[in-house]
């Protein structure tokens, strides 16, 4: 749903990550996304490095320019990884020196850190597993599951290794049988969400907030108000890359494609079906 851009590309992120609860195999597709929201200038990731546990960090450290803080665990049982972290966040915020802020963890103790620097003007990006506490989700402005990334990260791959395998050599039609075919399978294999009444309704008032007069909405505006509603929403969920092709699923919206004059550039409206004033 987000598409990265010039302006994009120019906000500032400070990139920290709870290495207690992040899995180090979902390093590639979490730096490949935080890249779509900005550049990362600060990253660091916390915790105990003595212990075995987080030895599989180091070549992804390496590899991703990510600094490790060593932060000892005081006491048995007491995670101080946490303090850290919070600690770091408030030295960067006061030093001005990043637009956002993208906290990685699935811990609800980052919950008012993220509500601290939302109320310092910062843009603040989670991400963490599904098992993430919905008071952590709420408190940021847009939360991505790294499930989802991995997945779809996984499906990437996978098809380009067919691409790489198959003959050169194919029959127009032969391509355009197996396509739906393959989309659907990707669809399948990558959804986490169904799509359900539940959705339907947010899109439905999400678009009534912003239409105009004859009841069409940009659909890049009901994007962003979707995700002031639920932070946690991503069209990836439900097993489709962009927002644009989820409301297209969806009988119950009706889409409209306007030129611009630019033959490579058009912007997408959406309404609720007979829902015309």
């Amino acid at each position: 749903m987000t598409t990265t851009n010039n302006a994009t590309n120019d906000v500032r992120l400070a990139v920290l990550i709870d290495a207690d609860n992040v899995p180090p195999h979902n390093v590639q597709a979490m730096m490949e996304e935080i890249a779509r929201y900005g550049t990362p200038t600060i990253k660091r990731i916390y915790g105990d490095w003595t212990r075995p546990s987080l030895t599989q960090w180091k070549s992804h450290l390496l590899d991703y320019a990510i600094s490790p803080i060593q932060q000892f665990s005081y006491t048995s049982g007491k995670n101080s990884t946490d303090s850290a972290l919070i600690i770091d966040a408030m030295d960067i915020l006061y030093a001005g020196n990043v637009d956002g802020f993208c906290l990685v963890s699935s811990d609800s103790d980052f919950t008012r850190l993220a509500t601290r620097l939302r109320e310092a003007g910062k843009i603040v990006y989670g991400m963490g597993e599904m098992k993430t506490p919905n008071p952590f989700i709420a408190a940021c402005d847009r939360f991505i599951f790294l499930e989802v990334l991995q997945r779809n990260h996984d499906e990437s791959q996978a098809v380009s290794e067919v691409k790489e395998s198959e003959p050169k050599k194919t029959t127009a039609r032969q391509d355009n049988s197996s396509r739906p075919r393959t989309q659907r399978a990707a669809k399948d294999k990558t959804a986490i969400n169904k799509i359900d009444r539940k959705l339907i309704n947010l899109i439905s008032s999400s678009i009534k907030d912003v239409e105009d007069d004859n009841g069409w909405a940009f659909l890049a505006e009901v994007g962003n108000m979707i995700n002031k509603k639920q932070p946690s929403f991503d069209s990836r969920n439900y097993g489709f890359d962009k927002l644009s092709n989820l409301v297209q699923s969806i009988d119950k919206f009706e889409v409209q494609m306007r030129d611009t004059g630019n033959p490579n550039v058009k912007l997408v409206y959406v309404r609720v079906k007979n829902g015309r004033r």
